[in-house]
């Protein structure tokens, strides 16, 4: 089993950064392929990126290329999201989601461990 924690979140104006930090605990850390994903008020739960065990390949969803980065560290159980750039549509609550076969998949339900999430609010 794994728990995992987010954090990181708060108010950036549009054009700035943050770095979301997600602390895994349990043995299967550093097995599972992770992904962040993102939910707006009264829209569904999009992929936003992914890794897989090793940190040597990740995939980005559309609404991000070229501005976010996701990376980890398995020595600190940490899975990371940088975001670059900001704008008011990225407006959301991060989740982190992870699981050992779920490499690749942008679907929520093919992820078995989430953490509660972080807010994260651009201001225009």
């Amino acid at each position: 089993q794994v728990q995992l924690v987010e954090s990181g979140g708060g108010l950036v104006q549009a054009g700035g950064s943050l770095r979301l930090s997600c602390a895994g605990s349990g043995r299967t850390f550093s097995a599972s392929s992770m992904a962040w994903f993102r939910q707006a008020p009264g829209k569904e739960r999009e992929y936003v990126a992914g890794i897989n065990y090793s940190g040597g390949a990740t995939r980005y969803g559309d609404s991000v290329k070229g501005r976010f980065t996701i990376s980890r560290d398995n020595a600190k159980n940490t899975v990371f999201l940088q975001m670059n750039s900001l704008k008011v549509e990225d407006t959301a609550v991060y989740y982190c989601a992870g699981g050992i076969l779920a490499w690749s998949s942008q679907t929520p339900r093919d992820y078995t461990y989430w953490g509660q999430g972080t807010q994260v609010t651009v201001s225009s």
